[in-house]
């Protein structure tokens, strides 16, 4: 019931609406699952509208059933050329022509290969999906964050990675994709910091998500050898498993979307437990 039905009696409703979401629209890219599906969540239990673009399926179960009207999914590969683009269009289509986030997530690993052994195949995968998607997806969404929507404050959140400024963690294609995306948070961040949009990146250590199971290639394992001892510090010592989980990613997105964030621009954001700092 919105309203009670006496008039002399003041209203109280029973839940407050959340003001970090009401209205907004949000695009997250590999909402299927990992941190882009804890980030899509979250963001709907802040009252986002929120459009996931992603390669797969996506599992409706996974949201509450009161979610589902706010949520809109494109299931598409986005380094397809104009795939991008066409994922804004449908996200507008559906919400108006604003799009105040932006979360890139959507990424792949590689196998572990150095520069020696690294194939074209491999090298052109990792950086179309983690680089070149993301600068896509900015491109499309700045106009409707600057322009059309007429300049509602927006916000754009990279995922990049511990790889992003580590040379020991991962494979030379993953390592410069990362490190790639961080320059582009940047370049971003400065470029359109008097438009209104805050740049950011998040770099999360080892996390228990899809993207590990995602490696292009297969496993070079010369290379693995190398960085074994690196992963090693970021496990728990008990079974070895990650200790960082998807949710507190998406929570560290979320902070930096709101308004406790205002003037934290062009950073890149650690996740790592302190793994970084080695």
């Amino acid at each position: 019931m919105l309203y009670n039905t006496s008039p002399d009696t003041a209203f109280t409703p029973t839940t407050q609406i959340d003001p970090l979401g009401y209205g907004k629209v949000a695009i997250v890219t590999g909402c299927g699952s990992g941190i882009g599906l804890a980030t899509a969540q979250l963001l709907l239990a802040h009252q986002f509208r929120v459009c996931g673009l992603d390669a797969r399926e996506f599992d409706y179960n996974l949201l509450r059933v009161e979610d589902h009207g706010r949520f809109h999914f494109t299931q598409g590969d986005l380094t397809r050329p104009g795939a991008c683009e066409e994922g804004v269009r449908v996200c507008v289509a559906a919400f108006g022509a604003r799009v105040d986030v932006l979360v890139n997530v959507a990424g792949v690993m590689d196998g572990f290969a150095s520069a020696d052994s690294v194939t074209d195949e491999v090298w052109d995968r990792v950086l179309a999906v983690n680089l070149t998607v993301p600068v896509r997806m900015m491109r499309g969404v700045i106009p409707f964050m600057t322009g059309v929507a007429g300049g509602r404050d927006g916000v754009i959140v990279n995922v990049a990675s511990t790889a992003g400024v580590s040379g020991a963690v991962a494979g030379v294609a993953y390592t410069a994709s990362k490190h790639g995306l961080i320059g582009a948070t940047k370049n971003v961040a400065w470029r359109f910091r008097n438009e209104g949009i805050r740049c950011n990146a998040v770099l999360p250590g080892a996390v228990e998500s899809s993207i590990g199971k995602t490696i292009a290639g297969g496993l070079d394992e010369v290379g693995f050898e190398q960085v074994k001892p690196v992963h090693a510090l970021q496990a728990r010592p008990t079974d070895g498993a990650p200790i960082i989980t998807a949710m507190e990613v998406a929570k560290t997105i979320v902070f930096l979307i709101s308004d406790q964030a205002r003037t934290i621009n062009g950073v890149s954001l650690p996740v790592d437990k302190a793994w970084g700092v080695v």
